[in-house]
């Protein structure tokens, strides 16, 4: 029997200790990251993982995995982003962006949890290709409503996006501990 909610506990667990260990090494630097410069890297994580999944070739020798963690990270950041507003300057302490982590963590693990009941866990019968694929859509998504000035007519706005890449990263997380 799966445990869904521990599985996800553990899985941002570690890109939660990747976060932490990044800021030791550069602070919270990407507060001066636009949207749009967040959905770039979003975007260049994603399409590594895609073009692995398709060639099978890895040339620079980081794994999916990390790719993976990385768009877990940079989704909650891209969150922060929204929320606070992009900074000139580095305007905030590794302390208040790791706590501010750790609420919206929180608050991917309880809409996942909510969505997961009433999808029944489907995305347990999706390939992981396809995980990358919805992910890759979200955040064009993402780039069509920056490009509409951060407004969208009736489709959720680009929090609900960055909610969604995060949880199908660590959904695909999780099958990649289950094989």
């Amino acid at each position: 029997m799966y445990d869904t909610s521990k599985e996800y506990n553990e899985v941002i667990a570690s890109c939660r200790k990747v976060y932490v260990l990044k800021m030791k090494d550069y602070g919270p630097s990407w507060r001066i990251m636009r949207p749009q410069t967040v959905n770039d890297q979003l975007f260049i994580k994603a399409k590594r993982i895609r073009t692995i999944e398709m060639t099978g070739v890895n040339l620079v020798g980081d794994d999916i995995h990390g790719e993976l963690m990385a768009i877990v990270n940079y989704s909650i950041m891209g969150i922060i982003q929204m929320r606070k507003g992009f900074a000139d300057s580095v305007d905030m302490s590794a302390e208040e962006a790791t706590r501010l982590y750790d609420e919206i963590s929180a608050e991917a693990k309880e809409l996942m949890l909510r969505k997961n009941h009433d999808y029944g866990e489907a995305w347990r019968a999706m390939l992981p290709s396809s995980l990358t694929d919805i992910i890759l859509t979200k955040i064009n998504r993402n780039k069509q409503i920056n490009a509409n000035d951060g407004q969208t007519l009736i489709s959720e706005g680009a929090d609900g996006n960055y909610f969604d890449m995060l949880n199908y990263a660590v959904f695909y997380l999780i099958k990649q501990m289950e094989a």
